[in-house]
């Protein structure tokens, strides 16, 4: 700031912390986070679930199933498959696949999060009434299309083609490296070698111990990477309402925002500090 710079206004700061503030980004969507019009107009709704643990969401967007944007057979296709992959992960909603007997599509866009780590202290402000009201944001989430039906669906169409023998199939977690490589015999030559073709062979050992500290520890990480995945699945979801911008919940929640206490906040931290701190930031 220059000696010529003038103030223009000066505007008093609140600060609150009554709300448990979460930022939720949607790098992918391209348009509101609404249900179209025709599954709002048959009664169709966005929801949401959470498993707190894991700390998960999910959101679940109704599809526009029209006839002139909607592929009816591919549609049902994609629903058994994620049918199926809702059994294999034991989260299968109750009522969720339609009327029993009915055969079951895909009829709403997963959404599923992936919490982004902060660096620092995040603040949303809001200048509100000539007063700037600051909020600490609990955590931010970034919600895409989940799509692991399609690994369900790929992994039957190669169980037709006959092609599970492969070493490039994908089914399951990779080998520990703990566990011993199995042994495959080896394919017998057409000729067999005689006496007379006999050669001198050298045989040398290396040494493999500057390798095991290696191994344990991707085996460990490994470990504990399917241990969370494990926890992931295992953990219920829990239900959870969603409310649109223009509800009236939205409406309470942001009046709950802004705060009216008069009570004076003290700094204590120094400048010398403040600067130090946001530079290692």
């Amino acid at each position: 700031m220059n000696e010529q710079d003038e103030i223009i206004n000066r505007i008093p700061i609140r600060l609150s912390n009554r709300l448990s503030l979460q930022i939720h980004q949607f790098p992918l969507l391209s348009r509101p986070l609404q249900a179209p019009p025709s599954a709002e107009a048959s009664g169709k709704r966005i929801t949401a679930r959470i498993k707190p643990q894991s700390r998960v969401l999910e959101i679940h967007v109704p599809a526009d199933t029209r006839t002139e944007v909607y592929n009816s057979e591919r549609g049902h296709e994609f629903g058994k498959g994620q049918l199926d992959d809702d059994r294999e992960k034991n989260q299968e909603r109750k009522g969720g696949q339609g009327r029993e007997g009915e055969e079951p599509r895909l009829a709403e866009i997963r959404l599923r999060s992936e919490e982004i780590p902060h660096r620092g202290t995040q603040m949303l402000g809001i200048v509100h009434e000539n007063e700037l009201h600051l909020h600490p944001i609990n955590a931010t989430h970034q919600f895409r299309p989940t799509l692991t039906y399609l690994d369900i669906l790929s992994r039957k169409s190669r169980r037709r083609a006959g092609d599970d023998s492969d070493s490039d199939s994908d089914d399951g977690p990779p080998p520990d490296p703990d566990e011993p490589v199995p042994v495959t015999a080896a394919k017998k030559k057409e000729k067999k070698a005689t006496a007379g073709d006999a050669k001198e062979v050298q045989v040398s050992a290396r040494r493999t111990d500057d390798k095991g500290g290696n191994l344990s520890q991707l085996s460990n990480a490994r470990k504990e990477m399917l241990a969370i995945i494990r926890a992931e699945q295992d953990e219920s979801w829990q239900d959870l309402q969603f409310c649109g911008m223009t509800t009236e919940e939205a409406g309470h929640s942001l009046d709950q925002f802004f705060s009216y206490k008069s009570e004076e906040l003290h700094c204590s931290t120094d400048v010398t500090t403040f600067l130090t701190a946001a530079q290692k930031a």
